[in-house]
C-alpha cells in the first residue's frame, strides 16, 4: 500500500507541477535577456555593404532586433555583412527577396539614390515597416509616392538623417521657441561635399564587370549603359543617373535643423548658380551626366504661423558663407558643414546634423538663462528610435510625413541646379555655344510644392521625375 500511495502522490505532484510549468511566461524560461520569437522585429538589409553594415549594426542593438535577411547586388562588397549575420538568407535581387517577405517585419535600405524608391514602395504595400537612408528618394515625384504610401499602408518610416534624434537639432529647437535669437529671417547651410568626382565627362572605354557584381540589378530603373569603374563603389553620387550630388547628399542632415526648428515646409521659389567647368584652352565641357563641382542655391520661405518669410541659402564645393563678425579670430566656421541662424537678435552656429549649437558671439554661452528642456530626448538613437516605434508607437523622429518634405525641398534645390543653363537652351542654344566668359545666368523658379510644378518654367520640370528603363516603371 505504501508503494502505491508514493506513486500516486508523485503522479499527482508530476501533474501539478506540469500544469504549473505550462504557465510560466516564455521569457522565464529562455533565461535572463531571452526574446519570444513573438516579440522579435524581422529585419531584411538591402544594400549591406558600407552604409548598411552600419546601420545594421545599429538596429541589432536592440534585443528584440532578428536579421533574417540580407540582400546585395555585390557579394565582396556584401561579404562582411554576410559573415557579421551568418544565418541570415543571402539575396542579390531584392524582389526575389520581398517574394519571400512573409517571415520579414521591416526592411533596411541603403542602395545608392536611384533605387530607393524602387524598394521601399513594394516594401510598404506588403505591410513593411520602412528605414529609408537618406534622400528618401532620387527625384520630387518620388519622393511623393513614398510619403503617400507610408501614410495608405500604416507601417512605421524613418529617414536615415541621424542628426534629427540628436541633442542639437532639440536645443536649437528650444532655443529658438525661447526667443534667445529672436525673428530669424535667414540661415547659412553649407558642406565640404563633394568628396567624389563632379563635373567631369562620361566615361569611355570598356571593362570588364567584376564577377561578384550584377551590373543589371545595380542600375536597377537607370538607363542602360556600360559598366565603368568610375561609377563604384562610391562615386555614383556624382552621376545625376545614380546620385543626388553634394546637396542630395548633405542637404537632409545639414537642412534638417532650421526645417524642423522654423517649420519650414514647402519652399516658394529657388534660384541656383553652379560652377563652370572647363576643358583645355576655355572650351567649355559638355558634361550633361555628372553634377557639378560647386554650387550655390537660394530657397525662399513664405510665413508661417507666427514666424516671419525665412531665405535659406546652400553652399556647397568649398563655397561658404561669409564668417561671421560676431567669431573671434580662433574659433572654428565648421568646414565641414553647418549652419548659421540669423535672428533679430543674434545668431545661432551649428554643425553638421546640428551639433554642437553655440550662441554668437559666443561669449553669450556664459551669459544666457538657457530655457529647461521641453522636446523629449532620444538617447537610443535614430535606428533604435524606429524599433521602439514598431514595437510600441513610438514616434519617430523621421517618419515620412516629415522627411518627404523635407527631401523634397533638397531636390528641389536639385532642379534648380539642373535647370541653371536651361535658360541658355530655352533661347535655342546648344551646351557650348556660348563663350566661356559670358555667365549663362540664373532664373528664379516659383515652385507650387502641392502639386510640384514651376510654374514659370516649364523646361525645369523634367527633372520633378525620371524616365525609367523598361521592367522597372514605378
Amino acid at each position: 500500500m505504501s508503494k502505491k500511495t508514493n506513486r500516486r502522490k508523485f503522479l499527482k505532484d508530476t501533474a501539478a507541477a506540469s500544469a504549473g510549468f505550462m504557465i510560466v511566461p516564455r521569457h522565464v524560461l529562455g533565461g535572463k535577456g531571452f526574446v519570444a520569437p513573438s516579440d522579435q522585429v524581422r529585419i531584411a538589409g538591402i544594400g549591406v555593404g558600407g552604409r548598411g553594415a552600419s546601420i545594421l549594426r545599429e538596429a541589432s542593438k536592440s534585443k528584440f532586433v532578428k536579421i533574417v535577411a540580407l540582400c546585395d547586388v555585390d557579394d565582396n562588397r556584401a561579404a562582411p555583412t554576410y559573415k557579421a549575420y551568418e544565418k541570415a538568407k543571402q539575396y542579390k535581387d531584392y524582389r526575389k527577396l520581398l517574394e519571400k517577405a512573409k517571415g520579414i517585419d521591416a526592411i533596411m535600405v541603403a542602395t545608392p539614390d536611384h533605387t530607393h524608391a524602387s524598394i521601399a514602395l513594394p516594401a510598404m504595400q506588403l505591410g513593411k515597416h520602412v528605414y529609408l537612408e537618406k534622400p528618401l528618394a532620387h527625384n520630387i515625384h518620388e519622393t511623393r509616392l513614398l510619403t503617400e504610401a507610408a501614410a495608405k499602408y500604416k507601417v512605421v518610416t524613418q529617414m536615415g538623417n541621424q542628426g534629427t534624434s540628436g541633442e542639437g537639432v532639440r536645443k536649437i529647437q528650444e532655443w529658438l521657441a525661447a526667443d534667445l535669437i529672436g525673428e530669424v529671417t535667414k540661415v547659412h547651410c553649407w558642406t565640404n561635399r563633394p568628396i567624389w568626382p563632379q563635373g567631369v565627362a562620361t566615361p569611355s572605354g570598356e571593362h570588364a564587370v567584376p564577377a561578384t557584381l550584377d551590373w543589371d540589378l545595380w542600375l536597377g530603373p537607370a538607363k542602360m549603359r556600360k559598366y565603368h569603374p568610375s561609377y563604384l563603389p562610391f562615386k555614383w553620387r556624382g552621376w545625376w543617373d545614380y546620385g543626388t550630388g553634394a546637396l542630395g547628399d548633405m542637404g537632409c542632415h545639414i537642412i534638417d535643423p532650421p526645417f524642423k526648428a522654423l517649420k519650414l515646409g514647402y519652399p516658394t521659389s529657388v534660384e541656383a548658380s553652379v560652377t563652370q567647368v572647363f576643358v583645355g584652352d576655355f572650351v567649355l565641357a559638355d558634361i550633361p551626366d555628372s553634377c557639378p563641382p560647386s554650387s550655390k542655391v537660394h530657397f525662399d520661405f513664405p510665413a508661417r504661423e507666427n514666424m516671419p518669410a525665412v531665405e535659406l541659402i546652400w553652399y556647397d564645393g568649398g563655397i561658404m558663407p561669409k564668417r561671421p563678425t560676431e567669431l573671434k579670430d580662433d574659433e572654428v566656421m565648421n568646414e565641414d558643414g553647418g549652419c548659421i541662424f540669423e535672428g533679430s537678435k543674434g545668431k545661432i552656429m551649428c554643425g553638421v546634423y546640428g551639433r554642437d549649437p553655440i550662441l554668437l558671439p559666443s561669449s553669450r554661452m556664459k551669459k544666457t538663462e538657457f530655457p529647461k528642456e521641453t522636446i523629449q530626448r532620444i538617447p537610443e538613437g535614430h535606428e533604435i528610435n524606429w524599433i521602439n516605434a514598431i514595437k510600441d508607437g513610438t514616434p519617430t523622429t523621421s517618419s515620412f510625413d516629415y522627411s518627404g518634405p523635407l527631401t523634397e525641398t533638397v531636390l528641389m534645390g536639385n532642379l534648380a541646379i539642373r535647370s541653371y543653363n536651361l535658360k541658355m537652351l530655352k533661347d535655342g542654344k546648344k551646351p557650348g555655344d556660348w563663350a566661356p566668359w559670358k555667365y549663362p545666368g540664373r532664373r528664379k523658379l516659383n515652385w507650387d510644392g502641392a502639386n510640384m510644378k514651376i510654374t514659370n518654367f516649364d523646361d525645369a520640370n523634367q527633372f520633378v521625375k525620371r524616365e525609367y528603363r523598361a521592367g522597372w516603371e514605378m
